[in-house]
């Protein structure tokens, strides 16, 4: 009989095994590591719809046929703010033959061709500096507003509001020569400071939004009701002195800023009426020279689409559907400030703005309800969201960005 120890079978553990799972490890990066994972895949799935679409491309007024991906990445606006970059705004208005005012630089703010242009002068090309920008201005973004929806939702759901913020129909427009990406990362950096009751921090990224992309009007009115629902809230959520006086200057500032480009261009042309003319330029298209009349462009563009009545009733329609959504419990759990902002942004597009073929780009800053569609936990939801996402994301491309022939679906 052999006195030798038995032989010992080890069961493999559990643990061992299962703690450098990709869900695991996943779990142990840092949240911002993940966020740039996550930002990373998406723009690399939206580089090969842009290389698909790039091989197809036919020769249009800014490239001949089958560009580089660089140069298929500047088109439409893009050449604009090139132009800006280069040469700066025209002094005089150009007119048509009419007498309106034609389409110009004016439509377009400083902020982002200039930042381009210092980029470019690194040893860049204007299209690879463009890009670039703009790729660092998205990741800047989504990195700000996984801190700006960790405060609303748990951190699952906060990652996955990134996914939805990364793969949106329109995030294509964080790798293009376009100054949203930028204009994202402004806003999600001022939205992430209101609901921190950070108010002196304002001050400068307002300044410096206010001449990147449209909007702080908008802001303005949001941190006019702000401090109304502080106010009111007061008793149980306290308002000191010094909070409301530097809450109300900054709302009074981000006015005066909203209408600084206005002022420049008045400044610089003689015309009070230079930009909001110029603007109108890009709107005669569909509707012959018009007026700037507040709350009539939705309805105008609703009877140029459908006619009427239809036209009047989808408007309509539209209004009600959204008060219902800020109704809901998800978009609820976003908090009051973030939802201020919608109803902000909404009344600021339904009283200036033309609905027509950028209308999904200039709906954008809309981002925060990202955090409503990531509350479902359910798998087939969440991986069932993305692939409708990024499908409606190559329809955009199709529509918006590639050129067919005479094309008047500009992104």
């Amino acid at each position: 009989m052999s006195d030798a120890a038995p032989t010992t079978v080890h069961e493999p553990d559990p643990l061992r095994v299962t703690r450098w799972s990709p869900r695991v490890r996943w779990r142990l990066l840092p949240w911002w590591a993940r966020v740039i994972l996550v930002y990373l895949a998406a723009r690399a799935v939206t580089t090969v719809f842009l290389l698909i679409l790039a091989d197809l491309q036919g020769p249009n007024a800014w490239t001949g046929a089958h560009p580089g991906l660089l140069e298929y990445s500047n088109l439409w606006d893009s050449r604009w703010y090139e132009l800006i970059a280069g040469w700066g705004y025209p002094s005089e208005l150009p007119r048509t033959d009419t007498g309106q005012v034609a389409e110009n630089a004016w439509a377009f703010m400083p902020v982002y061709p200039l930042v381009v242009r210092a980029v470019a002068s690194l040893g860049l090309g204007w299209d690879a500096a463009a890009v670039l920008v703009s790729f660092a201005a998205g990741l800047g973004a989504a990195l700000v507003f996984h801190r700006l929806m960790i405060r609303f939702l748990e951190p699952d759901r906060a990652m996955f509001a990134v996914v939805i913020f990364c793969v949106a129909p329109v995030a294509p427009i964080m790798q293009l020569g376009y100054a949203e990406a930028l204009g994202f990362l402004l806003l999600a950096t001022v939205l992430l400071l209101l609901v921190k009751r950070q108010y002196a921090w304002l001050f400068p990224i307002v300044l410096v939004w206010s001449f990147t992309r449209p909007g702080a009007l908008a802001f303005a009115l949001t941190l006019g009701l702000h401090w109304i629902v502080r106010w009111v809230r007061r008793a149980d959520d306290p308002f000191p002195v010094g909070e409301r006086w530097l809450a109300a200057a900054a709302a009074v500032f981000t006015a005066a800023a909203g209408v600084g480009w206005l002022v420049a261009a008045w400044v610089v042309t003689g015309d009070l009426h230079a930009y909001t003319d110029t603007e109108l330029a890009w709107r005669s298209a569909y509707l012959g020279p018009v007026e700037l009349v507040p709350f009539a462009g939705w309805f105008a563009s609703g009877d140029w689409w459908l006619g009427q009545p239809w036209g009047t009733i989808a408007v309509v329609g539209l209004i009600v559907a959204f008060a219902m959504v800020l109704l809901l419990p998800a978009v609820r759990r976003l908090g009051v400030d973030l939802r201020l902002w919608l109803v902000s942004y909404a009344l600021y597009l339904l009283a200036v703005f033309f609905p027509q073929s950028s209308t999904f780009r200039i709906l954008a800053p809309m981002f925060p309800l990202a955090g409503a569609l990531a509350v479902p936990r359910a798998r087939w939801y969440r991986w069932s969201l993305v692939v409708v996402l990024l499908a409606l994301q190559y329809g955009w491309l199709v529509i918006a960005w590639s050129i067919q022939g005479r094309d008047w679906t500009p992104p």
